[in-house]
């Protein structure tokens, strides 16, 4: 996919999580897109959604034909993705700092429903900059919400960063955490099934470049 050259790193660090998420973790296809029982999947990082489009269409949530006309005027596929317009989206994203924060609003809402589904969102690094991220972490923790997992993509593009790593911002909160080799699918696996009791933050280190 091209046309959104500014974004492609955005995407291209992502590829390998989303992979591993919808092809071995995910609880959710076309067929269960609407049960209430699904696993939700966010992608607070909607800033470049080439990866991400492209691994719906590999599982059947979009037809694979639309991929080469994306960001065109009639296409569904915009620069930031439509969850009206794009069959397994759960939300429309792309503005930084609004995608933990629905996260955690899903998972409570899943918890009070009864839903065996789980939640997770894929964040980037330097969204975490946005405060409203901080206020989400801190509410998660303190609600124990423990179908919440927050997987970060860490690709040194914080403008501050944290004392400790992005791991231990989340740590001081209450989270479980884990960090790990962003394109090491075996490690991918491993820690997005790991059992945990409370909202689990996942560090996907990624080369920048690579």
């Amino acid at each position: 996919m091209t046309g959104d050259e500014k974004h492609e790193w955005a995407a291209a660090s992502t590829i390998d999580v989303l992979w591993v998420l919808y092809d071995k973790v995910l609880n959710v296809t076309p067929a269960t897109a609407d049960d209430p029982d699904r696993d939700r999947f966010l992608l607070s990082k909607g800033h470049g959604p080439m990866a991400y489009y492209a691994v719906l269409a590999e599982k059947g949530f979009i037809d694979e034909s639309i991929l080469d006309d994306w960001t065109s005027w009639e296409s569904p596929l915009g620069q930031h993705p439509d969850r009206v317009l794009v069959r397994g989206a759960e939300i429309s994203s792309g503005s930084l700092g609004h995608g933990l924060p629905i996260a955690v609003g899903t998972a409570i809402g899943q918890r009070i429903a009864g839903s065996r589904g789980r939640t997770f969102v894929l964040v980037g690094d330097g969204e975490l900059d946005e405060g409203s991220n901080h206020e989400a972490i801190a509410v998660a923790a303190r609600l124990q919400v423990a179908n919440l997992t927050a997987i970060v993509i860490d690709n040194q593009s914080a403008m501050y960063g944290w004392p400790g790593g992005i791991a231990r911002r989340f740590a001081v909160e209450g989270w479980q955490t884990a960090e790990i080799d962003g394109r090491d699918h075996e490690a991918v696996f491993t820690a997005l099934t790991a059992p945990h009791d409370r909202p689990y933050a996942v560090v996907a280190k990624i080369e920048k470049g690579y």
